[in-house]
């Protein structure tokens, strides 16, 4: 067994679904589970009609609504001509719309949303292209079933970001996925969208479709995980920053993991844990090129200083310097139990005998925090930071990768740097205006030119 996860672009229109469904013409051997995300965009104009309705713009959310009802009728009629099953599946799409434009008017009302209500409008795209994947299918002649995924990812109650509960979403596979495998179907569902024990409708967060296809293959027992986007595989960079970026043949998870987390565009920073605890190995591959090589991320990989180059830009770096914080049991413990608190994840850390420094991801809460902080000594911050991650198993055996790191960097300020733990990252802290530039001399010193 094996999961095939398409992202957005690979489903975006009826061509893409085209060519998802070639690829996994190529699988059946191997009993493919299909999850699939929402229409290339879908998600993000779903969150806008939610938000327009509720700050008053009723009459542009619904045309929203009517935009989107027509792109879906619009691919199911391309992919379906012709079909009994195509009247079902329009009007289907239909009935979706017209609970989501008495939604729209619902939010107008109120005036404000609720994380359960963002979850219940952005699940949409996700249980409605998984529904047209599988018609397409079996318009093909394959032996296609839709799989509410509400049904096997189950989650806790945390809305927008819900947690998975992995017991029972293994459960749940083994009775509703592994059953249809057996028999020779094809299971499409959709990726982000969970729901609670009381069927409340959940999400992963954003990203999240791809989180979901390695909780579904650590669930099955499945031989290899493919996530299915629009590069070749993971890269050296950004291909939107660095034209010259290279294709990585075989990653290590845990290189995989830190690029994911520092801002690689290719994964989810969540997708490689499931996979990691399984030891099933992970294939990113290009749906629209899928005859290159990708890239294979497994426990063991060729040992290099540097595998690849990340940037994260718009983080922001909190610093708070304190006297009373020099050879005191439980300091940090209290100032990281403010982040807590305020449900607010540190990303990079480094301390000194009486200062602490940490970027944050996410400043919705910075004010609050900033508050509680002042109580343990002076606070300040960098809004506009940026992050930069050189990536590579072996880039702490030496000095050498590192030093010529900050060398290559000249005159841009560096506000924090960072050894990870695993000793495979190293982390600096730099504006956010540079990221780029910075991004683009790194690139160029480890993988452009003669080492």
């Amino acid at each position: 067994m094996i999961v095939c996860k398409f992202g957005g672009t690979s489903v975006a229109d009826a061509a893409a679904i085209g060519r998802v469904i070639d690829i996994i013409e190529t699988k059946r051997s191997q009993q493919p589970v299909v999850v699939v995300s929402a229409l290339g965009g879908a998600t993000n104009m779903l969150l806008d009609i939610a938000n327009k309705a509720a700050s008053g713009e009723l009459l542009i959310a619904l045309q929203l609504v009517e935009q989107l009802r027509d792109r879906h009728v619009r691919e199911a009629a391309i992919l379906l001509p012709g079909s009994a099953e195509a009247d079902e599946l329009t009007a289907d799409i239909a009935a979706t719309f017209d609970d989501l434009a008495h939604l729209a008017e619902a939010f107008k009302t109120l005036g404000y949303l609720t994380p359960r209500s963002l979850d219940a409008v952005a699940a949409i795209g996700e249980l409605l292209s998984s529904k047209i994947v599988a018609a397409a299918f079996r318009q093909r002649g394959y032996p296609a079933t839709f799989v509410d995924a509400r049904d096997v990812m189950r989650t806790n109650d945390f809305f927008t970001k819900a947690e998975p509960d992995v017991d029972g979403i293994r459960q749940a596979s083994q009775e509703r996925l592994v059953p249809l495998l057996q028999q020779g179907r094809i299971p499409v569902m959709g990726g982000f969208v969970g729901a609670t024990a009381s069927r409340l409708t959940t999400t992963l967060g954003r990203g999240g479709s791809d989180y979901s296809a390695s909780l579904i293959g650590a669930a099955v027992d499945a031989t290899a995980i493919e996530i299915w986007t629009d590069v070749d595989g993971m890269l050296t960079a950004d291909p939107r920053v660095i034209p010259a970026a290279q294709l990585i043949e075989r990653i290590s998870f845990d290189e995989a993991a830190e690029l994911a987390a520092f801002g690689a565009k290719v994964l989810h920073p969540a997708t490689i844990a499931p996979a990691v605890q399984r030891g099933i190995p992970v294939y990113v591959f290009n749906s629209r090129n899928p005859r290159a090589k990708g890239t294979m991320i497994a426990f063991d990989a060729p040992r290099l200083p540097v595998r690849a180059i990340a940037g994260k830009r718009a983080t922001t770096m909190v610093k708070l310097r304190s006297s009373r914080m020099l050879l005191a049991p439980g300091f940090l413990r209290r100032v990281f139990e403010v982040f807590e608190s305020h449900r607010t994840s540190v990303d990079v850390v480094t301390t000194s005998e009486v200062s602490v420094s940490v970027t944050l991801d996410d400043a919705t809460n910075l004010a609050a925090i900033l508050q509680d902080l002042a109580a343990f000594g002076d606070v300040s911050v960098l809004p506009r930071a940026g992050l930069l991650a050189i990536v590579g198993a072996g880039i702490s055996d030496s000095g050498h990768a590192m030093a010529k790191a900050v060398a290559a960097l000249g005159d841009i300020p560096v506000h924090m740097a960072s050894l990870s733990a695993t000793g495979i990252n190293f982390t600096l802290v730099i504006d956010d205006e540079h990221v780029v530039p910075a991004m683009q001399r790194l690139h160029a010193t480890f993988f452009e030119t003669a080492v």
